[in-house]
């Protein structure tokens, strides 16, 4: 580990020769592959020959390519063999994605953060006693690919491609068992996992925030306790991501009451591990440079450009948003992974998640960024001693006699104690970091006061269930641009109130 924490700081000391080294190698190492060969790599020598090369690619032009592997092609995009692809629910559209993980992402990329993870926090937290308990994920399922006509490759939860090919001294430190974590019922994953570490000495968490919370209050609710610590008094550590935490943090610290407890973020997905927080007081995330990625970045006024201006890490600019490129050691190739970020530092590099690309709510001209929502929910649940435990929001379209506006669904863990104020505090939080959807507030000309729906317990996991997303990857849309989920949740919740009021 205290190797590993001198290699960190030699990246951090030399970002750019690094990432240089990283794409020359990429290129390289792919440029007999097809696509290394319709795109010249043989004559690629710097960046500027590398994008003008390459087009910016976006999932739906890759998939003719990721298609012919899932049915046994082979160096195709990348020249190893290929036998596992990441299944993502694809939170920028209802399609599922499958990107190829080949054995070098998995060495070098995923289990490599995974122990850079464990190895900065040793690293901060010299105290540490996590190694004398386990650790406790939540993992998806993964199953034979059916496109393969020979049966040799599989696909899954991108957790559960990594559970599955951890080496022996990982599933040693781990609970439960690959045949229970790996389960595909989640219900019933749930209910088991909740049964056998509730009697293990768990002593570190990891997972998404929204499904951790349903394993931990089932484990709660068999032991009849409202503190986790008297089922795991040696736990000490959650390391979370895909998901803000900020606003789960007050409902973890209910059910976690230690002033012991440690919070720590990652940024990892389908595509790679990108980041970890290396710092105690500091929710920033280090930009992890050796991993056989190569980082490229799209100025925010750039996205949605059939052929975006793009800039490399050297170019960065710190509180601006962009888009983040990457190309990888399992062949994708320029490729937009739709997440957002703004660098909080150029020295080391440290960003922090905003947004996704597609998940923005810009009817009005407001610009409103997931960033944004996260701050402002936040803040009105300070104000108001509520806690969520979900939410998302769509706007509400101009009509003949009414301007326009968002439209809140919240689900509450504990109710705020005055709702309008509620409303009133995120109104005014958003106003106050976002000066395009204040302008648009003025005098409530283009967009009226929001319009919160506060809804019971259990909606949000409900209509992720109705919509075959329970678990894994699974995330809820906190925004849209359209109505199309917030119209579908509030139809379902009509629904269930006349089928309450029937039974009554």
């Amino acid at each position: 580990m205290k190797k590993r924490i001198h290699d960190i700081e030699l990246f951090i000391k030399y970002p750019h020769e690094v990432q240089e080294d990283i794409l020359h190698e990429l290129i390289r190492k792919a440029k007999n592959t097809e696509f290394g060969k319709k795109f010249g790599f043989e004559s690629v020598r710097s960046y500027d020959n590398f994008k003008n090369n390459v087009p910016v690619q976006s999932y739906e032009q890759l998939f003719p390519y990721i298609d012919r592997i899932m049915k046994g092609e082979q160096n195709v995009l990348w020249p190893t063999e290929i036998t596992w692809f990441a299944k993502s629910s694809g939170t920028t559209n209802a399609r599922s994605k499958f990107i190829p993980v080949s054995t070098e992402a998995l060495e070098d990329c995923h289990f490599k953060g995974g122990k850079d993870l464990i190895s900065i926090y040793v690293n901060s937290h010299p105290d540490s006693r996590m190694f004398a308990g386990k650790g406790l994920a939540i993992g998806g399922s993964h199953q034979i690919n059916e496109y393969d006509p020979k049966g040799s490759s599989y696909y899954g939860d991108v957790s559960a491609v990594i559970m599955q090919n951890l080496p022996l001294w990982a599933q040693v430190i781990r609970t439960p068992s690959l045949e229970v974590a790996l389960m595909d019922r989640w219900e019933e994953k749930i209910e088991k996992m909740a049964r056998i570490t509730a009697e293990q000495n768990v002593s570190n968490l990891s997972g998404v925030p929204t499904w951790t919370i349903l394993l931990l209050q089932k484990i709660m609710e068999i032991k009849s306790t409202d503190n986790l610590m008297d089922v795991w008094p040696n736990l000490e550590v959650f390391f979370h991501g895909a998901v803000a935490f900020t606003p789960y943090r007050k409902l973890f610290e209910k059910l976690i009451p230690s002033d012991k407890m440690q919070y720590c973020e990652t940024y990892n997905a389908s595509e790679g591990f990108f980041g970890i927080q290396d710092q105690r007081d500091s929710d920033e995330l280090l930009l992890m440079l050796d991993y056989g990625i190569y980082y490229e970045f799209i100025p925010f006024d750039e996205i949605g450009n059939e052929h975006p201006q793009t800039i490399g890490l050297s170019e960065v600019k710190i509180g601006e948003n962009y888009a983040m490129l990457i190309s990888t050691n399992s062949g994708l190739w320029r490729y937009s992974i739709g997440d957002t970020v703004k660098f909080t530092s150029t020295s080391p590099y440290r960003i922090r998640i905003s947004g996704r690309t597609k998940h923005f709510i810009n009817a009005f001209g407001e610009e409103l960024i997931i960033e944004n929502a996260e701050h402002a929910i936040t803040e009105a649940c300070d104000r108001t001693g509520a806690i969520i435990d979900n939410f998302t929001a769509a706007p509400i379209y101009f009509n003949e006699s009414n301007s326009g506006g968002h439209e809140w669904i919240v689900e509450f863990k504990h109710a705020p104690t005055d709702l309008d104020t509620f409303k009133m505090s995120l109104d005014q939080k958003l106003r106050e970091i976002n000066s395009d959807y204040d302008a648009k507030r003025y005098m409530d000309i283009a967009l009226k006061s929001p319009v919160i729906h506060a809804v019971r317990e259990g909606t949000f996991y409900r209509w992720m269930k109705k919509r075959g997303k329970l678990g894994g990857q699974n995330k809820v849309p906190r925004l849209s641009n359209t109505r199309e989920y917030v119209e579908d949740l509030l139809e379902m919740v009509y629904k269930e109130s006349l089928l309450v009021q029937s039974n009554q």
